[in-house]
């Protein structure tokens, strides 16, 4: 039991840095990254201080606390020190997931937007073994459960709101300290939209394989059954 439970978190972890590296590609794009890292990105364009890792552990404190207040007594206080745990994890990762690619260089708009589809691609995939890990939950995505959960509304819909939100914070943030949209554009629009269903095409496929799979072991017990 321990070993598997081990097993799972390895595999999250794992996870964690395949998405972490997804998150640097589109940032190195430079089109704009995902919603929920636009505004921790934005942030550290638009003031120059701390690593765009620690803005993102910064911003999973505050999705914590905000976590924490709207759950009041029914809190679970380990879920939550995991959920912060894993998610200074991810902002130590992202910022080596950078430094991995930092030598990368993009001169054409085209070069761009394929480096920003590889992201997501790749973003999609790290979010899609995390499931499969099914141990915890980051920060803003727990949050998003907190406030489904206390309001009676559908957790795709909180997100979707949260989505929003983030950009336009992100873009107010560009536009009054950089004078232009940095941290978010088209990309972070196109993320939103192709991440989820990136990861449900690595279900079917999955599903698919695994089906197939099953099918093939259990064929020849079936004709011996059948002859029989």
């Amino acid at each position: 039991m321990k070993k598997q439970i081990c097993g799972r978190y390895l595999l999250f972890l794992v996870g964690l840095f395949i998405a972490s590296l997804g998150v640097a590609f589109s940032t190195k794009a430079g089109l704009g990254t995902s919603p929920v890292a636009s505004v921790p990105y934005s942030v550290s364009l638009a003031l120059g201080i701390l690593s765009f890792g620690t803005w993102l552990n910064l911003m999973s404190v505050r999705q914590i606390v905000i976590q924490v207040l709207v759950l009041k007594g029914k809190c679970n206080y380990i879920e939550i020190a995991i959920q912060t745990v894993l998610a200074f994890v991810y902002g130590y990762l992202t910022d080596f997931s950078c430094w991995l690619i930092r030598v990368i260089e993009l001169k054409t708009y085209i070069g761009c937007f394929v480096f920003m589809l590889l992201g997501c691609i790749i973003l999609a995939f790290g979010i899609w073994i995390q499931l499969k890990g099914n141990v915890a939950m980051l920060p803003g995505e727990a949050m998003n459960r907190a406030i489904s959960k206390v309001t009676g509304k559908r957790y795709e819909n909180i997100k979707i709101v949260f989505d929003i939100l983030y950009i336009t914070i992100s873009a107010v943030i560009c536009l009054v300290f950089l004078g232009k949209l940095e941290g978010v554009r088209e990309g972070s629009i196109i993320a939103a939209i192709l991440v989820g269903t990136i990861i449900k095409l690595y279900n079917k496929a999955f599903n698919r394989f695994f089906k197939k799979g099953n099918g093939e072991r259990n064929g020849p017990c079936t004709d011996k059954d059948s002859e029989g």
